[in-house]
């Protein structure tokens, strides 16, 4: 017997004591209960294959699993390769009886490189599972997998159609499957997303993310012999790095954070072309074209005379704006999760995620819940000496479990 089985046996006997459940919700929880040692043993799987953005042996790896689990389910699978990223999307359908249209998606990269599951695999300490994307996010995929697979046992097809759509490119901002998201969720009356949750919370509303690239054009000369015949580009970037730190706006939750600099080639020569990035958060798409056009005024002012300054704001990820689907989809998750004595309460995030590809800003549908995952944290910490930082919380998968197959029965109109 594993070590993780002995730990989850005590404790889910102890969890499951303390819940004041009755009826259909303790009957739930019992499939929820034998379900544990099967999601564990998926989860433990996918954990320990390395799958970074970009990794197309690791991403095929997951991607085979994934395949594998939604044809034993009997989905109507589909690859849909995410050029120019790397790696495929997988969309499965299960059509039912009723009208109402679900779709769950997560990705299945990491922020994690080729070597990390060998040096640091999955594993359980008390409470806790570690391992590289413990949580972000192959706790999602197995959450989907897992989910999925219960609603079949309990033979569940009141749903319309009920999609799930796993993409391998969400840590580079979903450049290969974006459109695909965008596609499919059109075509949803609710999306739920599932990315790890930070706390006992759902996300109804995330920031977009962008970028902000400021390019200073010099002259080159020596730095010893001639100085003066050269347009020092790193000193202009400097300045108008100075003049652009005030981009943000904390009334509108924007945030620009200069985070990348780069200037000169040798020691001895004034360098000629200097660059910066800067990390921008948004929560009104509106944001965008306001930091671009204060942007363009505020480079005018040089200090470098003929240097030539560039700015330009990059759209990276549409924001999930607080909206009232979104709200109400809350809601029903707090209802849901009462029936068990968890609580939730909605959230508005700072992260960006594939929510914001999900949502329709023109109109009320789909829906869009985003943080349906289990809890964890220091999700894109690669620092070996800071792996306390980097966990799932396993007491958050039966909750969240059962917190997802409820989702779908409430929202395919059928109360237990």
């Amino acid at each position: 017997m594993k070590r993780w089985t002995l730990t989850f046996s005590i404790f889910l006997s102890v969890m499951l004591a303390a819940f004041a459940v009755a009826g259909d919700s303790s009957h739930l929880l019992r499939e929820i209960e034998a379900e544990v040692p099967a999601f564990m043993s998926t989860w433990e799987r996918i954990v320990n294959i390395d799958s970074g953005t970009g990794d197309a042996g690791g991403l095929a790896k997951v991607e085979a699993v994934i395949v594998q689990r939604l044809n034993e389910l009997g989905a109507k699978v589909e690859i849909v390769p995410a050029k120019p990223a790397v790696g495929n999307c997988i969309v499965g359908t299960f059509k039912g009886t009723g009208k109402t249209r679900i779709m769950m998606m997560i990705h299945y990269d990491t922020v994690f490189q080729k070597g990390a599951a060998a040096k640091r695999p999955f594993r359980v300490e008390g409470k806790r599972a570690f391992g590289p994307g413990v949580a972000d996010a192959k706790s999602g995929v197995a959450l989907i997998l897992h989910a999925v697979k219960l609603l079949h046992a309990l033979n569940f097809t009141e749903y319309g159609s009920l999609t799930v759509l796993f993409n391998p490119d969400e840590e580079e901002s979903s450049l290969g499957s974006r459109n695909l998201i965008q596609e499919v969720a059109a075509e949803q009356d609710y999306v739920l997303s599932y990315e790890p949750a930070e706390g006992d919370i759902v996300t109804v509303a995330t920031n977009g993310i962008a970028r902000v690239h400021l390019t200073v054009k010099g002259l080159a000369s020596h730095a010893g012999s001639a100085p003066e015949k050269g347009r020092n580009a790193a000193i202009e970037l400097a300045h108008q790095l100075l003049q652009l730190n005030e981009l943000g706006d904390p009334d509108k939750r924007t945030t620009v954070n200069w985070t990348v600099l780069r200037a000169g080639q040798k020691v001895n020569v004034i360098p000629d072309e200097a660059r910066a990035i800067a990390d921008m958060r948004l929560s009104q798409s509106s944001e965008l074209q306001r930091v671009q056009r204060q942007a363009e005024k505020i480079v005018q002012k040089h200090l470098v005379p003929g240097t030539d300054v560039t700015v330009k704001v990059e759209n990276r990820r549409p924001p999930l704006p607080r909206n009232r689907a979104s709200d109400e989809m809350a809601e029903t998750a707090k209802r849901i999760c009462r029936e068990i004595g968890y609580q939730i309460e909605p959230a508005e995030m700072r992260f960006g995620t594939d929510a914001g590809f999900a949502y329709n800003p023109a109109g009320d549908k789909p829906a869009v819940l985003e943080s349906m995952g289990i809890l964890g944290n220091g999700y894109h910490t690669r620092d070996e000496s800071a792996e306390i930082y980097k966990y799932a919380e396993i007491d958050s998968i039966v909750p969240r479990l059962y917190l997802t197959v409820r989702m779908i029965q409430e929202l395919s109109g059928v109360r237990p």
